[in-house]
């Protein structure tokens, strides 16, 4: 599908009332939806769900390092998550992560994937520095705007 139509339907979707608009063109489907501004405060609940649900202290250990990240915004950028989707940090299930603690990066060098509806979206670095912190996991699903990186 042509992304000038994409943008069109983007601009139907944020005109009208809607919460979800699905297009299927042949074998594609573009499927957009939007949170309305009354729900937003509900978008965290469902990422604190999977903590109680987990609460063995190997998952509450990585939900502390989590918060020293969030502190540690003025030392380094947090890179976050553009889509809902499942992270990768690898091209294939057997090859070497695209990055790893530590690691220089450059700005546009990919940090990772994420697979939303069959497709593969390249995360890049949009600053060079050091990758400080990887707070997500391979395979794990990730929220929009959820923290995925820090780069100092």
């Amino acid at each position: 599908m042509d992304l000038r139509k994409i943008k069109k339907l983007i601009d139907l979707l944020e005109e009208s009332n809607l919460a979800e608009l699905e297009i299927k063109e042949g074998e594609e489907v573009v499927r957009l939806s939007r949170v309305p501004k009354g729900t937003a405060a509900m978008a965290p609940a469902p990422v604190a769900a999977p903590a109680p649900v987990a609460a063995a202290p190997v998952a509450a250990a990585p939900a502390e390092p989590a918060t020293p990240a969030a502190k540690a915004l003025p030392d380094g950028h947090l890179v976050k998550a553009p889509m809902v989707g499942t992270f990768y940090a690898s091209s294939t299930p057997g090859a070497a992560a695209f990055v790893k603690i530590g690691q220089q990066v450059k700005a546009g060098e990919t940090l990772g994937i994420i697979e939303a509806m069959k497709m593969f979206n390249q995360i890049e670095a949009d600053v060079a520095g050091t990758v400080q912190a990887i707070l997500v996991e391979n395979g794990q699903p990730v929220e929009f705007d959820e923290p995925m990186f820090v780069i100092a």
